[in-house]
Protein backbone atom coordinates (compact mmCIF):
# COMPACT_ATOMS: atom_id res chain seq x y z
CA UNK A 1 0.00 0.00 0.00
CA UNK A 2 0.75 3.73 -0.33
CA UNK A 3 0.47 6.39 2.12
CA UNK A 4 1.12 10.27 1.99
CA UNK A 5 1.24 12.28 4.91
CA UNK A 6 1.83 16.26 5.01
CA UNK A 7 4.21 17.91 7.68
CA UNK A 8 6.11 21.15 7.09
CA UNK A 9 10.48 21.63 6.75
CA UNK A 10 11.92 25.22 7.92
CA UNK A 11 13.95 27.18 5.47
CA UNK A 12 15.45 30.12 7.41
CA UNK A 13 12.33 31.50 9.42
CA UNK A 14 9.91 30.01 7.31
CA UNK A 15 8.28 26.77 6.23
CA UNK A 16 7.32 25.39 3.12
CA UNK A 17 5.28 21.35 2.49
CA UNK A 18 7.21 18.07 3.16
CA UNK A 19 5.16 15.78 1.58
CA UNK A 20 5.67 12.26 3.37
CA UNK A 21 5.44 9.72 0.73
CA UNK A 22 5.70 5.88 2.44
CA UNK A 23 5.56 2.92 -0.14
CA UNK A 24 5.19 -0.74 1.55
CA UNK A 25 6.61 -3.72 -0.34
CA UNK A 26 8.22 -6.86 -0.02
CA UNK A 27 11.50 -6.55 2.06
CA UNK A 28 13.69 -7.58 4.47
CA UNK A 29 11.23 -5.57 7.49
CA UNK A 30 13.08 -2.33 7.43
CA UNK A 31 12.15 1.71 7.18
CA UNK A 32 14.25 3.42 4.02
CA UNK A 33 14.43 6.57 3.96
CA UNK A 34 15.30 8.99 1.15
CA UNK A 35 14.91 12.55 -0.17
CA UNK A 36 17.89 14.05 1.19
CA UNK A 37 17.57 13.11 5.40
CA UNK A 38 20.35 14.33 7.72
CA UNK A 39 21.36 12.06 10.20
CA UNK A 40 18.59 13.00 12.90
CA UNK A 41 16.28 11.93 10.08
CA UNK A 42 17.46 9.04 9.40
CA UNK A 43 18.17 7.96 13.35
CA UNK A 44 14.14 7.70 13.27
CA UNK A 45 13.68 4.50 11.49
CA UNK A 46 14.66 3.22 14.92
CA UNK A 47 12.48 5.71 17.01
CA UNK A 48 9.17 4.50 14.53
CA UNK A 49 9.22 1.26 14.88
CA UNK A 50 9.81 1.32 18.73
CA UNK A 51 6.84 4.03 18.94
CA UNK A 52 4.93 1.89 17.01
CA UNK A 53 5.27 -1.24 18.70
CA UNK A 54 4.59 0.68 21.77
CA UNK A 55 0.96 1.06 20.38
CA UNK A 56 0.64 -2.49 20.28
CA UNK A 57 0.72 -2.28 16.47
CA UNK A 58 2.42 -5.56 14.68
CA UNK A 59 4.60 -4.24 11.66
CA UNK A 60 4.56 -7.33 9.26
CA UNK A 61 7.69 -9.25 8.60
CA UNK A 62 8.93 -9.50 5.05
CA UNK A 63 7.54 -6.12 4.04
CA UNK A 64 9.69 -3.27 3.17
CA UNK A 65 8.78 0.45 3.64
CA UNK A 66 10.46 2.92 1.37
CA UNK A 67 9.84 6.87 2.47
CA UNK A 68 10.20 9.49 0.66
CA UNK A 69 10.45 13.35 1.89
CA UNK A 70 9.64 16.02 -0.99
CA UNK A 71 10.73 18.26 -2.60
CA UNK A 72 14.00 15.79 -2.64
CA UNK A 73 16.28 18.58 -3.19
CA UNK A 74 16.29 20.40 0.13
CA UNK A 75 17.90 19.35 3.10
CA UNK A 76 15.53 17.53 5.93
CA UNK A 77 16.95 17.88 9.59
CA UNK A 78 16.07 17.10 12.70
CA UNK A 79 13.33 14.87 14.57
CA UNK A 80 10.29 16.69 13.65
CA UNK A 81 9.39 14.17 10.87
CA UNK A 82 9.49 11.52 13.34
CA UNK A 83 5.31 11.87 13.63
CA UNK A 84 4.43 12.32 9.82
CA UNK A 85 6.90 9.18 8.93
CA UNK A 86 5.63 7.14 11.50
CA UNK A 87 1.58 8.01 10.81
CA UNK A 88 2.62 6.89 6.68
CA UNK A 89 3.72 4.02 7.90
CA UNK A 90 1.00 2.72 9.61
CA UNK A 91 -0.98 3.99 6.91
CA UNK A 92 0.49 2.28 4.30
CA UNK A 93 0.68 -0.91 6.38
CA UNK A 94 -3.22 -0.37 6.72
CA UNK A 95 -3.39 0.86 10.50
CA UNK A 96 -4.83 4.14 9.61
CA UNK A 97 -8.02 5.14 6.93
CA UNK A 98 -6.24 7.42 4.13
CA UNK A 99 -9.26 9.22 3.56
CA UNK A 100 -7.79 11.95 6.28
CA UNK A 101 -4.98 12.55 5.87
CA UNK A 102 -4.88 15.47 3.67
CA UNK A 103 -7.06 17.35 5.84
CA UNK A 104 -3.92 17.85 8.21
CA UNK A 105 -0.25 18.57 9.00
CA UNK A 106 1.46 16.96 11.65
CA UNK A 107 4.86 17.64 13.21
CA UNK A 108 6.99 16.35 15.84
CA UNK A 109 9.41 13.88 17.46
CA UNK A 110 8.59 10.74 19.18
CA UNK A 111 9.72 8.81 22.19
CA UNK A 112 10.67 5.48 22.01
CA UNK A 113 7.61 4.78 24.14
CA UNK A 114 5.30 6.56 21.58
CA UNK A 115 5.17 9.70 23.16
CA UNK A 116 5.40 12.86 21.62
CA UNK A 117 7.95 15.37 22.25
CA UNK A 118 8.37 19.38 21.67
CA UNK A 119 10.24 20.23 18.44
CA UNK A 120 11.43 23.48 16.61
CA UNK A 121 9.76 25.94 14.46
CA UNK A 122 6.19 24.93 14.77
CA UNK A 123 4.81 28.68 14.70
CA UNK A 124 6.20 28.87 11.13
CA UNK A 125 5.38 25.52 10.04
CA UNK A 126 1.48 26.39 11.35
CA UNK A 127 1.80 29.70 9.24
CA UNK A 128 2.57 27.79 6.12
CA UNK A 129 -0.25 24.87 6.82
CA UNK A 130 -2.96 27.81 6.73
CA UNK A 131 -1.37 29.37 4.08
CA UNK A 132 -1.81 26.22 2.28
CA UNK A 133 -5.42 26.17 3.18
CA UNK A 134 -5.20 23.64 5.15
CA UNK A 135 -8.38 23.21 8.09
CA UNK A 136 -5.96 20.87 10.78
CA UNK A 137 -2.47 20.53 11.97
CA UNK A 138 -1.43 17.93 14.89
CA UNK A 139 1.00 19.38 17.20
CA UNK A 140 2.97 18.13 20.02
CA UNK A 141 1.17 19.41 23.31
CA UNK A 142 4.24 21.19 24.81
CA UNK A 143 4.31 23.59 21.17
CA UNK A 144 0.42 24.15 21.15
CA UNK A 145 1.06 27.47 22.50
CA UNK A 146 2.78 28.97 19.93
CA UNK A 147 0.74 26.81 17.29
CA UNK A 148 -2.43 28.89 18.88
CA UNK A 149 -1.19 31.79 17.60
CA UNK A 150 -2.54 31.36 14.44
CA UNK A 151 -6.14 32.00 13.88
CA UNK A 152 -8.36 30.06 11.32
CA UNK A 153 -7.04 26.10 12.07
CA UNK A 154 -8.14 23.76 14.47
CA UNK A 155 -4.71 22.93 16.53
CA UNK A 156 -4.74 19.35 17.49
CA UNK A 157 -2.27 18.85 20.65
CA UNK A 158 -0.89 15.74 21.41
CA UNK A 159 1.39 13.85 23.76
CA UNK A 160 0.93 10.36 21.98
CA UNK A 161 1.14 8.54 19.03
CA UNK A 162 -2.52 6.45 20.13
CA UNK A 163 -3.98 9.98 20.09
CA UNK A 164 -2.96 10.86 16.70
CA UNK A 165 -4.47 7.88 15.42
CA UNK A 166 -7.82 8.45 17.34
CA UNK A 167 -8.07 12.02 15.70
CA UNK A 168 -7.57 10.23 12.08
CA UNK A 169 -10.22 7.72 13.03
CA UNK A 170 -12.38 10.17 14.16
CA UNK A 171 -11.48 14.02 14.41
CA UNK A 172 -14.33 14.54 16.59
CA UNK A 173 -12.48 12.09 19.16
CA UNK A 174 -9.60 14.61 19.79
CA UNK A 175 -9.35 17.51 21.68
CA UNK A 176 -8.73 20.85 19.40
CA UNK A 177 -8.43 24.75 20.00
CA UNK A 178 -9.97 27.31 17.93
CA UNK A 179 -7.05 30.01 18.61
CA UNK A 180 -7.57 33.72 19.51
CA UNK A 181 -4.31 35.27 19.25
CA UNK A 182 -5.07 38.95 19.86
CA UNK A 183 -6.25 37.93 23.41
CA UNK A 184 -3.32 35.59 24.01
CA UNK A 185 -0.87 38.55 23.41
CA UNK A 186 -3.11 40.90 25.14
CA UNK A 187 -3.19 38.40 28.08
CA UNK A 188 0.88 37.89 27.63
CA UNK A 189 1.80 42.19 27.77
CA UNK A 190 -0.68 42.49 31.14
CA UNK A 191 1.04 40.25 32.69
CA UNK A 192 4.55 41.54 32.06
CA UNK A 193 5.93 42.47 34.82
CA UNK A 194 7.80 46.06 36.39
CA UNK A 195 10.72 46.42 34.30
CA UNK A 196 14.06 48.45 35.17
CA UNK A 197 13.63 51.74 35.81
CA UNK A 198 15.81 54.88 35.00
CA UNK A 199 14.84 56.47 38.17
CA UNK A 200 17.10 53.55 39.71
CA UNK A 201 19.85 55.67 37.53
CA UNK A 202 22.48 57.94 39.62
CA UNK A 203 23.64 60.77 37.33
CA UNK A 204 24.65 60.23 33.52
CA UNK A 205 22.53 62.65 32.20
CA UNK A 206 23.91 63.04 29.06
CA UNK A 207 23.86 59.28 28.81
CA UNK A 208 20.52 59.00 29.60
CA UNK A 209 19.71 61.78 27.07
CA UNK A 210 21.53 59.47 24.70
CA UNK A 211 19.56 56.53 24.94
CA UNK A 212 16.17 58.63 24.58
CA UNK A 213 16.83 59.78 21.55
CA UNK A 214 18.23 56.20 20.87
CA UNK A 215 14.91 54.82 21.80
CA UNK A 216 12.59 57.28 19.97
CA UNK A 217 14.49 56.96 16.37
CA UNK A 218 16.04 53.88 16.89
CA UNK A 219 19.31 54.84 16.83
CA UNK A 220 22.77 53.06 17.88
CA UNK A 221 24.73 54.24 20.58
CA UNK A 222 27.96 53.53 22.11
CA UNK A 223 29.33 54.46 25.82
CA UNK A 224 33.11 54.47 27.07
CA UNK A 225 33.59 55.07 30.60
CA UNK A 226 35.53 53.48 33.07
CA UNK A 227 34.76 50.17 35.13
CA UNK A 228 31.39 50.75 37.27
CA UNK A 229 30.41 53.93 36.07
CA UNK A 230 27.06 52.45 34.85
CA UNK A 231 27.72 51.45 31.34
CA UNK A 232 25.48 47.71 31.68
CA UNK A 233 23.16 49.23 33.83
CA UNK A 234 22.22 52.15 31.82
CA UNK A 235 21.88 49.14 28.46
CA UNK A 236 19.45 47.07 30.75
CA UNK A 237 16.63 49.99 30.81
CA UNK A 238 16.97 50.77 27.22
CA UNK A 239 13.96 47.97 26.35
CA UNK A 240 11.73 49.81 29.33
CA UNK A 241 12.05 52.80 27.46
CA UNK A 242 10.62 51.51 24.16
CA UNK A 243 7.11 51.25 23.20
CA UNK A 244 5.54 47.89 23.76
CA UNK A 245 6.00 45.36 20.62
CA UNK A 246 3.01 45.40 18.35
CA UNK A 247 1.26 41.86 17.82
CA UNK A 248 2.70 41.91 13.97
CA UNK A 249 6.47 42.59 15.63
CA UNK A 250 5.80 40.15 18.45
CA UNK A 251 5.06 37.28 15.60
CA UNK A 252 8.17 38.11 13.83
CA UNK A 253 10.21 37.80 17.19
CA UNK A 254 8.48 34.53 18.34
CA UNK A 255 8.85 32.85 14.89
CA UNK A 256 12.69 33.40 15.25
CA UNK A 257 12.75 31.80 18.76
CA UNK A 258 10.35 29.27 17.96
CA UNK A 259 13.18 27.95 14.75
CA UNK A 260 16.00 28.54 17.37
CA UNK A 261 14.29 26.31 19.85
CA UNK A 262 14.28 29.04 22.77
CA UNK A 263 10.67 28.89 22.91
CA UNK A 264 9.71 26.48 25.02
CA UNK A 265 10.69 27.65 28.35
CA UNK A 266 8.93 31.59 27.24
CA UNK A 267 5.89 29.73 26.80
CA UNK A 268 3.64 30.70 23.51
CA UNK A 269 4.07 34.46 22.40
CA UNK A 270 6.74 36.96 23.16
CA UNK A 271 5.20 40.02 24.68
CA UNK A 272 7.99 42.01 25.35
CA UNK A 273 11.19 43.36 23.43
CA UNK A 274 13.91 41.24 23.39
CA UNK A 275 17.36 42.04 25.16
CA UNK A 276 20.33 40.22 24.41
CA UNK A 277 23.82 40.58 25.97
CA UNK A 278 26.41 38.07 24.47
CA UNK A 279 29.71 37.66 25.44
CA UNK A 280 32.69 38.59 23.64
CA UNK A 281 33.76 34.41 23.79
CA UNK A 282 30.38 34.10 21.32
CA UNK A 283 31.79 32.07 17.98
CA UNK A 284 30.65 34.26 14.78
CA UNK A 285 27.32 31.93 13.72
CA UNK A 286 26.32 32.73 17.56
CA UNK A 287 26.88 36.31 16.62
CA UNK A 288 25.45 36.07 13.36
CA UNK A 289 23.55 32.83 12.88
CA UNK A 290 24.41 29.83 10.72
CA UNK A 291 26.22 26.92 11.92
CA UNK A 292 26.37 23.15 10.46
CA UNK A 293 22.22 23.86 10.98
CA UNK A 294 21.67 26.96 10.30
CA UNK A 295 20.31 28.59 13.11
CA UNK A 296 18.83 32.47 13.80
CA UNK A 297 22.26 34.21 15.69
CA UNK A 298 22.37 36.45 18.78
CA UNK A 299 21.48 39.72 16.28
CA UNK A 300 18.13 37.80 14.67
CA UNK A 301 17.14 36.61 18.59
CA UNK A 302 17.56 40.63 19.54
CA UNK A 303 15.24 41.20 16.52
CA UNK A 304 12.78 44.41 17.67
CA UNK A 305 14.83 45.10 20.49
CA UNK A 306 18.24 45.62 21.59
CA UNK A 307 21.66 43.90 21.19
CA UNK A 308 24.02 44.85 23.85
CA UNK A 309 28.09 44.03 22.76
CA UNK A 310 29.64 44.93 26.69
CA UNK A 311 33.21 45.15 26.72
CA UNK A 312 32.58 46.15 22.83
CA UNK A 313 36.60 46.06 21.81
CA UNK A 314 36.99 42.59 23.10
CA UNK A 315 34.78 41.13 20.01
CA UNK A 316 37.16 39.89 17.49
CA UNK A 317 37.19 42.76 14.99
CA UNK A 318 36.04 40.05 11.80
CA UNK A 319 32.82 39.59 14.22
CA UNK A 320 31.79 43.26 14.65
CA UNK A 321 32.51 43.77 10.79
CA UNK A 322 30.24 40.84 10.04
CA UNK A 323 27.26 43.67 11.07
CA UNK A 324 28.12 46.05 9.04
CA UNK A 325 25.78 44.73 6.48
CA UNK A 326 22.58 43.75 9.08
CA UNK A 327 23.51 47.15 10.59
CA UNK A 328 22.42 48.91 7.27
CA UNK A 329 19.78 46.32 5.99
CA UNK A 330 18.04 44.89 8.98
CA UNK A 331 18.33 41.58 7.68
CA UNK A 332 21.53 38.77 7.49
CA UNK A 333 22.10 36.24 4.85
CA UNK A 334 24.02 33.25 5.14
CA UNK A 335 25.04 31.72 2.58
CA UNK A 336 25.80 27.98 1.68
CA UNK A 337 27.59 25.76 -1.35
CA UNK A 338 23.79 24.57 -2.09
CA UNK A 339 21.17 27.31 -0.93
CA UNK A 340 21.17 30.95 1.10
CA UNK A 341 18.94 31.64 3.99
CA UNK A 342 18.12 34.84 5.45
CA UNK A 343 17.03 36.00 8.97
CA UNK A 344 15.50 39.04 10.01
CA UNK A 345 17.63 41.36 12.01
CA UNK A 346 16.30 44.50 12.77
CA UNK A 347 18.11 45.81 16.20
CA UNK A 348 19.05 48.28 17.80
CA UNK A 349 23.03 48.08 19.02
CA UNK A 350 24.53 49.45 22.42
CA UNK A 351 27.85 49.25 22.57
CA UNK A 352 30.03 49.58 25.93
CA UNK A 353 34.00 49.66 26.33
CA UNK A 354 36.42 51.03 28.20
CA UNK A 355 38.39 54.07 27.11
CA UNK A 356 41.77 52.57 26.91
CA UNK A 357 43.31 48.83 28.10
CA UNK A 358 43.84 49.88 31.75
CA UNK A 359 40.33 51.61 31.83
CA UNK A 360 41.09 54.76 32.98
CA UNK A 361 41.84 56.91 30.37
CA UNK A 362 40.45 60.88 30.40
CA UNK A 363 39.07 59.62 34.56
CA UNK A 364 39.63 62.62 37.08
CA UNK A 365 40.69 60.33 39.95
CA UNK A 366 42.67 57.54 38.69
CA UNK A 367 45.71 57.49 36.40
CA UNK A 368 45.74 55.71 32.97
CA UNK A 369 48.64 53.53 32.99
CA UNK A 370 48.31 52.89 29.14
CA UNK A 371 50.41 54.11 26.51
CA UNK A 372 49.71 55.68 23.32
CA UNK A 373 50.31 52.31 21.52
CA UNK A 374 48.67 50.30 23.35
CA UNK A 375 45.37 53.06 23.35
CA UNK A 376 45.73 52.76 19.63
CA UNK A 377 45.75 48.88 19.44
CA UNK A 378 42.97 48.92 21.74
CA UNK A 379 41.12 50.96 19.73
CA UNK A 380 41.77 49.56 16.20
CA UNK A 381 39.72 46.56 16.95
CA UNK A 382 36.91 49.06 16.13
CA UNK A 383 36.87 49.38 12.22
CA UNK A 384 36.24 52.93 10.55
CA UNK A 385 33.30 51.19 8.63
CA UNK A 386 31.44 49.81 11.87
CA UNK A 387 32.14 53.06 13.91
CA UNK A 388 30.41 55.14 11.14
CA UNK A 389 27.45 53.02 11.74
CA UNK A 390 27.18 54.00 15.52
CA UNK A 391 24.86 56.99 15.49
CA UNK A 392 25.58 58.17 19.45
CA UNK A 393 29.17 58.24 20.69
CA UNK A 394 28.88 59.46 24.54
CA UNK A 395 31.19 59.40 27.52
CA UNK A 396 30.01 57.73 30.63
CA UNK A 397 32.07 59.02 33.04
CA UNK A 398 32.71 58.04 37.04
CA UNK A 399 29.85 59.16 39.66
CA UNK A 400 31.10 62.34 41.93
CA UNK A 401 30.87 62.07 45.68
CA UNK A 402 26.92 63.88 45.43
CA UNK A 403 25.91 61.65 42.58
CA UNK A 404 26.75 58.51 44.68
CA UNK A 405 25.41 59.50 47.57
CA UNK A 406 22.01 60.27 45.83
CA UNK A 407 19.06 58.04 45.58
CA UNK A 408 18.51 58.64 41.80
CA UNK A 409 17.96 61.23 39.51
CA UNK A 410 16.17 62.54 36.34
CA UNK A 411 13.09 60.92 34.98
CA UNK A 412 11.59 57.79 35.23
CA UNK A 413 11.56 55.18 32.36
CA UNK A 414 7.68 56.41 32.40
CA UNK A 415 8.24 59.05 31.37
CA UNK A 416 10.85 58.74 29.24
CA UNK A 417 8.50 55.94 27.33
CA UNK A 418 5.77 58.55 26.75
CA UNK A 419 8.21 60.65 24.80
CA UNK A 420 9.63 58.02 22.80
CA UNK A 421 5.86 56.98 22.28
CA UNK A 422 4.78 60.62 20.79
CA UNK A 423 7.98 60.89 19.08
CA UNK A 424 7.60 57.37 17.15
CA UNK A 425 4.01 58.46 16.45
CA UNK A 426 4.94 61.90 14.74
CA UNK A 427 7.66 59.46 12.61
CA UNK A 428 4.76 57.15 11.75
CA UNK A 429 2.52 59.78 10.51
CA UNK A 430 5.59 61.52 8.68
CA UNK A 431 7.59 58.38 7.53
CA UNK A 432 5.09 55.65 7.37
CA UNK A 433 4.57 52.46 9.64
CA UNK A 434 7.42 50.67 11.30
CA UNK A 435 10.12 53.37 9.22
CA UNK A 436 11.73 55.49 12.26
CA UNK A 437 14.40 58.00 11.83
CA UNK A 438 17.54 55.77 11.75
CA UNK A 439 15.76 54.02 9.00
CA UNK A 440 14.71 56.71 6.81
CA UNK A 441 16.22 55.79 3.17
CA UNK A 442 18.22 57.97 1.23
CA UNK A 443 15.05 58.98 -1.12
CA UNK A 444 13.04 60.70 1.62
CA UNK A 445 16.23 61.78 3.39
CA UNK A 446 15.41 65.40 2.16
CA UNK A 447 11.47 65.48 2.57
CA UNK A 448 11.49 64.55 6.16
CA UNK A 449 15.16 66.21 6.81
CA UNK A 450 14.59 70.01 5.72
CA UNK A 451 17.12 71.99 7.14
CA UNK A 452 17.68 76.16 6.41
CA UNK A 453 20.80 78.16 5.47
CA UNK A 454 21.90 78.53 9.32
CA UNK A 455 21.66 74.34 9.72
CA UNK A 456 23.23 74.11 6.47
CA UNK A 457 26.46 76.20 7.54
CA UNK A 458 26.70 74.05 10.79
CA UNK A 459 26.99 71.27 8.93
CA UNK A 460 29.56 72.23 6.02
CA UNK A 461 31.69 73.60 9.21
CA UNK A 462 31.06 69.91 11.21
CA UNK A 463 32.09 68.24 7.66
CA UNK A 464 35.77 70.45 7.30
CA UNK A 465 36.86 70.31 10.61
CA UNK A 466 35.18 66.43 11.81
CA UNK A 467 35.91 64.85 8.26
CA UNK A 468 32.48 63.19 8.33
CA UNK A 469 32.05 61.13 5.22
CA UNK A 470 28.43 60.99 3.53
CA UNK A 471 27.13 58.29 5.43
CA UNK A 472 27.56 60.12 9.13
CA UNK A 473 26.45 63.58 7.61
CA UNK A 474 23.24 61.38 6.70
CA UNK A 475 23.38 60.32 10.09
CA UNK A 476 23.12 63.21 11.46
CA UNK A 477 20.10 64.60 9.56
CA UNK A 478 18.51 61.60 11.02
CA UNK A 479 19.67 62.31 14.75
CA UNK A 480 18.62 65.89 14.79
CA UNK A 481 15.52 64.63 12.97
CA UNK A 482 14.70 62.26 15.79
CA UNK A 483 15.68 65.26 18.69
CA UNK A 484 13.09 67.62 16.89
CA UNK A 485 10.35 64.92 17.04
CA UNK A 486 10.94 64.67 20.86
CA UNK A 487 10.55 68.43 21.12
CA UNK A 488 7.41 68.47 19.09
CA UNK A 489 9.10 70.30 16.61
CA UNK A 490 8.31 70.40 12.97
CA UNK A 491 11.35 71.62 11.32
CA UNK A 492 15.16 71.04 12.10
CA UNK A 493 16.70 74.05 13.84
CA UNK A 494 20.06 75.06 14.66
CA UNK A 495 20.42 73.57 18.11
CA UNK A 496 19.14 70.03 17.16
CA UNK A 497 21.98 69.95 14.53
CA UNK A 498 24.53 71.41 17.11
CA UNK A 499 23.23 68.48 19.47
CA UNK A 500 23.52 65.20 16.89
CA UNK A 501 26.70 66.35 16.06
CA UNK A 502 27.82 66.24 19.25
CA UNK A 503 27.25 62.94 19.37
CA UNK A 504 29.03 62.27 16.26
CA UNK A 505 32.63 62.51 17.54
CA UNK A 506 34.11 60.92 14.56
CA UNK A 507 35.63 58.42 15.57
CA UNK A 508 37.65 56.36 18.42
CA UNK A 509 40.33 59.45 18.47
CA UNK A 510 38.15 61.59 20.40
CA UNK A 511 37.05 59.57 22.64
CA UNK A 512 40.44 57.85 24.02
Amino acid sequence: MFGRVYSGGLSGVDAYRIEVEVDCSGGIGQIHIVGLPDAAVKESQERVRSAIKACEFLMPPGKKWTVNLAPADTRKEGPAFDLPIAVGVLAATGYVPLEQLCNFWMIGELSLDGSVRATNGVLPVAMSCKSAGVPNIIVPEANSAEAELIEGLRIFPVSHLKQVLDILEDPARGSFVFPNAAECFARRQARIGRLLDFADVKGQQLARRALLIAAAGRHNVLMVGPPGSGKSMLAQRLPGIMPPLEFAEALEVTKLYSVAGLLHAKGGIIAERPFRAPHHSASLSGLVGGGAVPRPGEISLSHRGVLFLDELTEFPRPYLDALRQPLETGSVTIARAQHSLSYPASFLLVGACNPCPCGFGGDRLTSCSCTAYQAQRYWSKLSGPFLDRVDLQVRVPRLNETELSSQGSGQSSEQMRLLVKRAAERQVQRNGDCVFNAQLPQADLKRCCHIDDSCRALLARAVTQMGMSGRAFDRVLRIARTIADLEDSKDISSHHIAEAIRYRTGGNQTLH
